[in-house]
């Protein structure tokens, strides 16, 4: 069975059990501050869970996109290592919310797996809590009781907390789980070894599929157990653990949802993979098994995260792709011999292999395919310079240990994993201290770790919700100042901001961290005093208000006042934000996407997929375009809830990566249309006026605009007018000042000819005094010395002396005076004779003598040079040239 058929027929089997199948969430959790990715199948139900929202429908059933990199649930280490471990994963799942419970789940299960998918009943066996006394939680009679009128006594397995007690985190619903397991290892294996002994054991043959959950507890702050107003069922199915089963395979990697990326590996690398079937592979072989899973795994995350909208960046959620990118690179670079970007091209396959149930994989896939080519490219070049690290490193070592700081270094720095440090090292006879390198690598852990400790008490609740609905509601489309009552109020306490206490309100104005757009701040004002609102975000469907104090009391009527100084200007920026989109769509092509943007009161950033650099006629262009719709003072039009097929239907631009509902809200300003949930002037003519400031390069395909509007322009103006004076007055008041630049520019120019010809005029003079001073050493004409020129004089008198023979091996060394003193430069020039005959080559010259300036570069054979920032090096540089030519060398 096709793993698409295995995918349909869990979605059609539930939908004929009165599910709503829904689609995937993005695997990248913009809006939710406690994730950055959605790593199980629960993740965009949670404020269900938790009683802040309720669902369209009380069973739901989805495949997820799954990511753990992270955090609690971090599989990254393992993955390539054994057959069943993934970053990127589908969790095929069902949900009850407080509809159905553990009799209906736990029959569906195994109705699906052994009549459907017709899995033998003897290859499963199924688990359930044991019970915990300490928290009062019995052993699940209920669904032993139920797993006894399905399966033998003998196939149910009693699990502790660790195994069978499922957390949302170390707070939020919980609840006892029951999990299935399946057999798929021979005949001849399991008479030998009974498969309930190795359940929960790590054996890669007897593996969990199905977890199905029992959510009936909250864990509270201080860690007790209460119990929920109602029950639901959150379960999960291991997609690929499901193919393996079904396609009678005993590893993941073997079955159609990795098999053709790995063919397109083979064909890449010319290099092959065995299954799991083939047994006594060489070490060899494994290293090469290995490389190959953790490429085709690795490029499924980062694919589908980039097409979700997150880039590779140094930061968060973007840091951790490009980590996951680069282990993918770091092994094709060591086990495949891959010198060149290649992951990029198994983006084709993907995206013809999941394209039709995931369309985003699809539509992305240029874009996709551009940012990992360019990601791949920038760190072959990263790990080139770290390689001539390790190679200053191993110079500087005494005897045959490098230091495991050190190593650590390279891994901090430039990526190199310790088995990579560790291999490169064995080719030379050396190795490094690892206890010094896990050392270096815990103290970082622990630093990041106390960076981010964060401790969040319960919340106390006010008002209690109704049952039949939010209490909680915004007001700020309407309202920017409201009475309100606080609802609820929880303290939190981190490292990084202190004490701050999260409040709740009933009827808020103040509009949350979302879309782009920065959380509003203000005031809560009561009749006794006012409270600094400093931020505002949405967590699981809450609008949290933080302050650094709670009003004394928290029981009394507010005024809830938005900081509408500040709020005024974000919305022109967002307005503006959305009539630059149209424009840019307009001016440079419809292939133009929004791929992320930033508004704030001061400016606002805008990224977008284009192909080349926006010319500065094109940047005109759009300001004119949006300059034009603010004189034309378009009037807002909000469509509040308008179905999400009506909105597309009327040309509304909605975002990859985002998750919409059923019902939208639609902002039109004449022809833009847009699915957005922010703030907006009420008439573009608001705005005043729009300025590009910068246009820039954020990866491949993705270009980045920051601009400005309103009073931040009249600021711009009046500095722009401010310099002019000032260049004025230094030119001593021209009449016409741009004449006086040119003619300024003119003289400039002029002089560096001057400068030149003299540099040249001195390099020759220096000639003949150099030509003196050469060494004939074995027949080659030798000398390494320091002159008094910048970088392209000791070119022009590299090439002068080269014209007195055949067999010149030189090295000059300078340090630009046109620079800071600390930027010294070697370069190599050698006859084209002495290259050939002798093998020499200036580039591998500049690159060894670049070490002792701490430095490097590269060039031809016969000429190359080497930058660095150590000029107390040169001396030794220079003494070492000499190597290169004496009788060993050559």
């Amino acid at each position: 069975m096709k793993s698409k058929d295995i995918r349909k027929q869990f979605l059609q089997f539930f939908e004929s059990k009165g599910h709503l199948i829904v689609p995937s969430a993005p695997i990248v959790l913009k809006d939710d501050p406690t994730l950055m990715f959605n790593n199980s199948g629960m993740a965009q139900f949670k404020e269900y869970f938790l009683g802040n929202g309720t669902p369209k429908c009380s069973r739901i059933a989805d495949t997820q996109k799954c990511l753990r990199v992270s955090g609690k649930h971090n599989d990254l280490e393992d993955v390539g290592f054994d057959t069943y471990h993934h970053t990127m994963f589908e969790m095929l799942g069902n949900w009850s919310f407080g509809d159905y419970f553990k009799k209906e789940a736990i029959n569906w299960a195994w109705e699906l797996l052994t009549e459907v998918y017709k899995i033998p009943k003897e290859n499963l066996y199924v688990s359930v809590f044991e019970g915990n006394p300490e928290e009062n939680v019995p052993f699940d009679q209920e669904a032993w009781d139920i797993w006894k009128t399905l399966i033998d006594e003998d196939r149910i397995i009693l699990g502790n907390k660790k195994d069978n007690f499922w957390e949302m985190g170390d707070q939020g619903p919980c609840g006892p789980c029951s999990e299935i397991h399946v057999d798929i290892r021979s005949a001849e294996e399991k008479a030998k070894v009974s498969g309930k002994s190795l359940v929960n054991n790590d054996h890669p043959q007897v593996v969990e599929i199905w977890n199905n959950v029992f959510m009936e507890f909250n864990r509270k702050a201080d860690g007790s157990l209460e119990k929920l107003p109602a029950q639901h069922v959150d379960t999960g199915m291991g997609f690929e653990r499901l193919c393996m089963a079904l396609q009678g395979k005993t590893s993941n990697y073997d079955t159609d949802v990795f098999t053709p990326l790995i063919v397109k590996v083979e064909q890449i690398t010319g290099l092959k993979y065995t299954s799991n079937e083939v047994k006594n592979i060489s070490e060899e072989q494994n290293k090469t098994n290995i490389a190959i899973r953790v490429i085709v795994d690795h490029v499924r995350a980062v694919a589908f995260a980039i097409a979700d909208g997150q880039l590779p960046s140094n930061t968060g959620a973007g840091y951790v792709i490009r980590r996951i990118l680069r282990r993918a690179i770091r092994y094709g670079f060591t086990f495949l011999n891959t010198k060149e970007p290649f992951i990029n091209k198994l983006v084709e396959v993907l995206a013809d292999q999941m394209g039709e149930f995931f369309p985003e994989i699809k539509s992305q896939q240029q874009l996709v395919t551009n940012v990992i080519r360019e990601e791949e490219a920038s760190f072959l070049r990263t790990l080139d310079q770290g390689l001539q690290l390790l190679d200053t490193v191993v110079a500087k070592t005494k005897g045959n240990e490098v230091s495991g700081a050190k190593a650590f270094e390279l891994y901090d720095t430039f990526g190199f994993p310790k088995d990579l440090t560790a291999l490169i090292l064995k080719e030379k006879g050396m190795s490094f201290k690892e206890s010094e390198f896990d050392a270096s690598m815990k103290a970082q852990k622990d630093r990041s770790r106390a960076a981010s400790e964060v401790s969040t008490e319960d919340w106390k609740v006010l008002i209690p919700r109704l049952r039949d609905g939010n209490l909680e509601t915004f007001v700020g489309y309407d309202k920017t100042e409201n009475e309100v009552k606080i609802t609820r109020i929880r303290k939190v306490d981190s490292k990084k901001d202190g004490i701050l206490y999260q409040i709740v309100l009933d009827k808020t104005p103040f509009y949350p961290e979302g879309g782009g757009q920065v959380g509003d701040k203000g005031i809560l004002v009561s009749a006794n005093e006012t409270i600094d609102i400093i931020d505002t975000k949405k967590e699981n469907n809450l609008i949290l208000h933080f302050a650094k104090q709670l009003p004394e009391n928290i029981e009394a009527s507010f005024v809830a006042k938005v900081n509408t100084d500040l709020l005024t200007s974000t919305s022109k920026n967002h307005s503006a934000t959305h009539l630059m989109h149209l424009g840019l769509r307009t001016i440079l092509g419809t292939h133009v996407e929004q791929k992320g943007s930033l508004v704030n009161p001061n400016h606002l950033r805008f990224d977008f997929s284009h192909f080349a650099k926006v010319t500065d006629e094109e940047i005109r262009k759009v300001e004119d375009f949006v300059n034009t719709r603010i004189e034309e003072q378009l009037q807002l039009v909000e469509h509040r809830s308008i179905p999400i097929q009506q909105a597309m239907a009327q040309g509304a631009m909605a975002l990859f990566g985002e998750k919409y509902g059923d019902n939208v809200r639609m902002i039109e300003f004449g022809d833009s249309k847009e699915l957005c949930g922010g703030i907006h002037v009420k008439n573009t003519g608001e705005i005043w006026h729009f300025k590009i400031l910068s246009e820039g390069a954020v990866a491949a395909g993705i270009r980045r605009v920051e601009a400005i509007t309103g009073d931040a322009v009249k600021e711009y103006f009046t500095q722009q007018e401010s310099d002019l004076e000032a260049i004025k007055e230094t030119l001593k008041n021209p009449q016409d000042t741009l004449k006086a630049v040119v003619s300024l520019q003119d003289d400039n120019a002029k002089l560096k000819k001057q400068i030149e010809q003299l540099l040249k005029e001195k390099a020759k003079g220096l000639k003949g005094e150099l030509a003196s001073k050469l060494q004939d050493i074995n027949g080659v004409k030798f000398l390494a010395t320091q002159v008094d020129l910048n970088p392209e004089g000791a070119k022009d008198l590299a090439y002068e002396l080269g014209t007195l023979g055949t067999n010149l091996f030189l090295v000059l060394a300078t340090v630009n005076p046109e620079a800071s003193r600390d930027k010294p430069m070697l370069s190599c020039y050698i006859s084209k004779e002495l290259v050939s005959e002798k093998n020499l080559n200036a580039g591998t010259v500049v690159r060894e003598l670049g070490k002792y300036i701490q430095g490097g570069g590269g060039g031809q054979p016969f000429f190359a040079t080497a930058g660095g920032k150590n000029v107390a090096g040169i001396k030794e540089a220079l003494e070492k040239a000499i190597d290169f030519i004496n009788p060993v060398g050559i």
